[in-house]
């Protein structure tokens, strides 16, 4: 049999995700020598207006020592843009903007409240050089994620995919794409061994036809990936095909596995009963070294945690108390790890008596039962505040899925597949499904949430958690304004 073609190199999201990264940080390198060089020359022009001499300028240029946190500041900066390095997200020029434009707002914002603690007459705290470093760095970055996104929308770069199976799964996945702009890879087509769905469209894309053609159809089409869309047992023939197109370069894979790459969530209605099994339990044993620093972690956000609670207590008990009276906090059991129920406490964001027929209820976005302070302070995530405490105590983590009540999780097991799977990690203040979905209202919204959660369950790492602790409080700041 001929040589069939051989794919090209295609950026897969990790490699993008590193080129996205390694280009912030070269503009903002960049951005840093250059603003210190623009912040010399500033310190230059004003001695000269004041009649200074070359060579005491000299010796002022000499002396001037610049602050080591400055030269951290390219590190700060792709702190600041760390919403963007999601690979859809880069991809797209309108939120590439709003990330850019937000991060030199931050920046300001933190400067600010440093030069305000550590004011010095001597002029120590290079303004001239941040505010510069902030417009370049942004001028920069942006040039750079013009380019990548020029790139990133050339078909060379991007994967050619195919999907064995135009079931279920298969439409899942070509509806998901569909709705993602830009898309992130090209979408070639369907392979079905089903003769009646031969030569149709499914969801926009036709059926090429069985794998008995799949090599040929991958040298056709330049096909650079092959996912397997197919729900139970896969026939021999069609597996080996599968395999020899592995070995001439095709790269395979599951469902599942491009679900989550697409969307960041767990495909809970496509997964075999043992998932959880194979997903979590034989992977937990080795994250010892990791639940150590995420403990230590926890230990360390809840006793700053607390300090800003005791700072805020008195006036969001005031407000409290002066809209809807008492009580200033209240508390509810909720289920931890491994289901063992703890106390959770809050600042009361709802009126009284929210549930006086004694049935849990799912809040909502616009809940008519929260008050006008409990909204801001459900946007600020204020009310969060005193789980700080729960968080100290070893009950709660700073990262994990949301603390829910025991007979809300009994519903919700019979209900949605894997639902109790949440319940393998410590709740969170915070979570990857809590910045990227909000409130859920129904069973189909904790679903998606469900998804978000398994999926931080199976990919959790110190990494990931600092990446979820960076985005609440970008999320936090935007909301109040910021």
């Amino acid at each position: 049999m001929a040589d069939i073609y051989r794919p090209s190199l295609r950026l897969r999201p990790s490699e993008q995700r590193f080129i996205l990264l390694l280009g912030d940080f070269v503009a903002s390198v960049g951005a840093m020598f250059a603003s210190l060089s623009i912040w010399r020359q500033y310190n230059q022009y004003v001695l000269f207006s004041q009649g200074k001499t070359e060579a005491q300028i000299a010796r002022f240029q000499l002396g001037i020592e610049v602050p080591v946190w400055f030269y951290i500041l390219p590190l700060i900066w792709l702190l600041l843009l760390v919403e963007s390095y999601e690979v859809h997200t880069a991809a797209s020029w309108r939120k590439t903007l709003r990330a850019i434009a937000a991060a030199p707002l931050l920046g300001l914002v933190g400067y600010s409240l440093l030069f305000i603690v550590n004011q010095e007459p001597t002029g120590a705290l290079p303004r001239v050089a941040v505010g510069t470093f902030l417009v370049l760095a942004s001028a920069l970055t942006l040039i750079w994620r013009g380019i990548y996104i020029r790139l990133y929308t050339s078909s060379g770069l991007m994967r050619r995919i195919m999907i064995i199976g135009a079931g279920r799964a298969g439409v899942s996945l070509a509806e998901i794409y569909n709705q993602m702009s830009p898309p992130p890879f090209l979408l070639l087509g369907f392979i079905d061994d089903d003769p009646a769905k031969r030569g149709k469209s499914v969801a926009g894309f036709a059926v090429l036809g069985s794998s008995k053609k799949l090599l040929g159809f991958i040298e056709d089409y330049r096909i650079s990936d092959i996912v397997v869309a197919i729900n139970g047992e896969i026939k021999g023939e069609t597996f080996q095909t599968i395999l020899d197109a592995q070995e001439r370069g095709v790269e395979v894979t599951r469902m599942p596995i491009l679900y989550e790459e697409m969307l960041g969530r767990v495909p809970i209605e496509h997964l075999e009963s043992d998932w959880v099994i194979r997903s979590f339990v034989d992977q937990v044993r080795t994250r010892g070294t990791y639940e150590l620093s995420k403990r230590l972690l926890d230990i360390i956000g809840s006793i700053v945690g607390m300090v800003i609670f005791l700072v805020v207590f008195p006036f969001a008990a005031l407000a409290i108390v002066l809209e809807s009276g008492f009580p200033i906090l209240y508390s509810q059991p909720r289920l931890g790890m491994g289901g063992s129920e703890f106390k959770i406490y809050k600042f009361r964001s709802m009126k009284q008596n929210a549930e006086a027929d004694g049935h849990a209820k799912l809040a909502s976005e616009n809940d008519p039962r929260i008050t006008k302070v409990g909204n801001f302070m459900r946007r600020t995530r204020l009310d969060e505040l005193p789980q700080f405490w729960s968080v100290l105590r070893g009950e709660m983590s700073l990262v994990g899925p949301r603390a829910e009540r025991a007979e809300l999780v009994q519903s919700f097991q019979k209900q949605i597949p894997f639902y109790r799977a949440r319940l393998l990690v410590k709740p969170g203040l915070t979570g990857w499904a809590q910045i990227n979905f909000g409130y859920a209202s129904n069973v189909k919204g904790t679903a998606i949430k469900l998804e978000y959660d398994l999926y931080y369950i199976k990919h959790r790492s110190l990494n990931m958690d600092f990446s979820i602790i960076l985005r609440t409080i970008g999320t936090v700041l935007r909301r109040t304004g910021v």
